[in-house]
């Protein structure tokens, strides 16, 4: 390569050598002119450069514009593959055919009850999206911008997972009578399923916990759990209350579907009473979606046997307005009272939560006890 450079500077040596001085002073001029010409096409490319700096620094302000501003919250429902022959418009190559055929798109619904359609997905990677997905959509191109986290899900909200209770009996006072029906009902068919196989009876499937606030109820079903080591799984009833059409009834449907796949699982339903009055005639869509939610509430607890690894303990304050459906047998066939505790509960609720403390021993209870009433457990 060297001696080909060499012989190549001869040649241009020989070439100036043998011109005359015009020549050189006509290709002195077309240098020059080629020099200036490039150093105007570079000046132009730098203005051109300049251009598309700021249009990129524009398009990114845009960008992060329409990420602060608020936007709709949306389901991933269907992820699309298109063909190429689904374009209006076709190109013989073959770089874009490859690109057509690896296109996806999204069909999503958004909290606003439409369902859109995305040729163009937007801010995020697509290969990283699966159905059922929350996503963030602009509220007027519905391009997605970002994926949320699970937790900002009505479905995680509305549940609460504790595969290992860590509460006892000896946490609950004065409520003896009730922790032996529950252990009756809900502990021994769980711990000791083959002495009622042996002897034919059919345990009951769940069990209603009712009775005024703070009187121990969702403490009494932690400890149930925790006694039969299966996963608690807690339902809060007004978070079962959604807006979309049939959105209540597939939580309580995904909740059963899980119980199943952690059993043996309890599930505890708090504050029932929000989907499980009696029904009656409403001509508003709210009331008919609380009537849906009780009826795959209903369909689910018929859907499992009594030998399923399953129960389920509800809990409500007003066990007066609940609908008879709900309360028959072959559902929740066993209904536990929890009261105020009385002045012995008092003292023992009491002494339960000074354990930790640091008490004097002239501290007395039973006087305390006598100085509460009408106190809940809570309160105390």
């Amino acid at each position: 390569m060297a001696r080909a450079m060499g012989e190549d500077a001869d040649f241009e040596d020989d070439q100036f050598a043998n011109m005359t001085t015009d020549e050189i002073i006509r290709a002195s001029c077309d240098l020059d002119n080629e020099i200036r010409v490039l150093k105007k096409n570079l000046k132009k490319m730098n203005l051109e450069l300049e251009s598309y700096e700021e249009n990129i620094k524009s398009n990114r302000e845009k960008i992060k514009l329409s990420k602060e501003l608020p936007y709709l919250i949306g389901n991933i429902v269907e992820i699309l593959a298109l063909n190429p022959e689904d374009e209006d418009e076709q190109d013989d190559a073959s770089t874009y055919l490859d690109y057509q055929m690896k296109r996806l798109s999204v069909v999503l619904k958004t909290s606003t009850r439409k369902t859109i359609f995305l040729p163009v997905v937007g801010l995020v990677d697509l290969h990283k999206l699966k159905p059922g997905d929350l996503v963030a959509v602009n509220k007027d191109s519905f391009i997605i911008m970002e994926t949320l986290p699970p937790e900002y899900s009505s479905r995680v909200k509305a549940m609460e997972v504790d595969e290992k209770p860590t509460e006892d009996y000896n946490d609950i006072g004065g409520l003896e009578k009730q922790i032996q029906e529950l252990v009756e009902a809900i502990v021994l068919p769980l711990t000791h399923k083959e002495r009622f196989q042996k002897i034919g009876i059919r345990p009951p499937k769940g069990v209603l916990l009712y009775g005024p606030p703070g009187t121990g109820k969702t403490l009494m079903a932690r400890a149930c759990a925790a006694q039969t080591n299966a996963t608690f799984l807690k339902l809060a009833g007004p978070q079962l209350i959604q807006t979309l059409i049939g959105a209540g009834a597939k939580l309580v449907c995904d909740a059963f579907r899980l119980a199943k796949e952690k059993s043996p699982c309890i599930i505890f339903i708090d504050e029932i009473d929000a989907i499980g009055t009696k029904r009656f005639d409403s001509g508003t869509s709210g009331d008919r979606e609380v009537q849906r939610t009780m009826l795959e509430l209903l369909n689910q607890l018929d859907g499992f046997s009594t030998d399923d690894s399953i129960k389920v303990i509800a809990a409500t304050n007003r066990a007066d307005i609940l609908d008879p459906a709900l309360m028959r047998s072959g559902r929740l066939d066993r209904k536990i009272e929890f009261p105020h505790p009385n002045e012995e509960g008092r003292a023992r609720i009491l002494q339960i939560h000074s354990r930790k403390m640091n008490v004097h021993p002239d501290v007395n209870f039973e006087e305390l006890a006598r100085s509460t009433d009408d106190f809940n457990g809570a309160q105390l």
